[in-house]
């Protein structure tokens, strides 16, 4: 079994910044890629960012420029750094992860998401 537990969401002003983070434990063979989604009320989910096992990364080009993520293999951890956010910033955001656990099976996790609110 695998778990995934994010941390970091909050309340914040427009300008601000807050970091997520998400951390993956249990059976763990591999991690391919991790990422983060998140869905606004009324809205579908959508992907904010991602980066593989490489370091390779992806960006919503509503984000760019304002969010970096980042991740720490000997950790199985990833990051979300969030500046400037903005008011349409306002969602859960859900971690994601492309794990191989032991048994050699492959499949994508979810955490249970954190709030995170940007409002005056």
């Amino acid at each position: 079994q695998v778990q995934l537990v994010e941390s970091g969401g909050g309340l914040v002003q427009p300008g601000g910044s807050l970091r997520l983070s998400c951390v993956a434990s249990g059976s763990i063979f591999s991690i391919n890629a991790m990422g983060w989604y998140r869905q606004a009320p009324g809205k579908q989910r959508e992907l904010v960012a991602g980066i593989t096992n490489g370091g390779t990364t992806n960006y919503a080009d509503s984000v760019k420029g304002r969010f970096t993520i980042s991740g720490d293999n000997a950790k199985n951890t990833v990051y979300l750094q969030m500046n400037s956010l903005k008011p349409e910033d306002t969602a859960v955001y859900y971690c994601n992860a492309d794990i191989r656990s032991w048994d050699y099976e492959r499949n994508d996790y979810w955490g249970q998401g954190t709030q995170v609110t940007v409002s005056s």
